[in-house]
């Protein structure tokens, strides 16, 4: 889910700095800089990542996950398969324990830099 949260959040900043990119320059007054503003919560970068089959979550972590799956519509599950697919890496990392971007059903980035994928094998 946070993994999600982060893809949309670079998406909309994305899409802003696009914008703002074609809007033609304002003549600013001038006026001292203002102090600084409180630093934005950094995202961490994935450092490590954990691939983990949902069969292998104690219980409540599994009732946690099985939840969240219910809640989420199909187009952000499909985003966040697309993103997987998008990154090289991370995909090999998938093929190499035999599973594809297709059983990814979570995804969650730690502030520790771990990516954790939640898989679930086709029944």
């Amino acid at each position: 889910m946070r993994m999600i949260t982060i893809m949309a959040a670079g998406a909309t900043l994305a899409f802003a700095t696009a914008a703002n990119a074609q809007e033609p320059p304002t003549q600013q007054p001038s006026a001292p800089a203002p102090a600084a503003a409180p630093a934005s919560p950094k995202v961490p970068t994935i450092q490590s990542v954990d691939i983990v089959d949902v069969n292998e979550l104690p219980e409540a972590t599994r009732t946690q996950v099985n939840k969240m799956v219910a809640q989420r519509g199909d187009a952000d599950l499909q985003k966040l398969r697309a993103s997987i697919d998008a990154s090289p890496e991370i995909k090999s990392l998938l093929e190499a324990k035999g599973l594809s971007p297709a059983q990814v059903i979570v995804a969650s980035l730690g502030e520790d830099g771990t990516l954790t994928l939640v898989t679930q094998k086709a029944s």
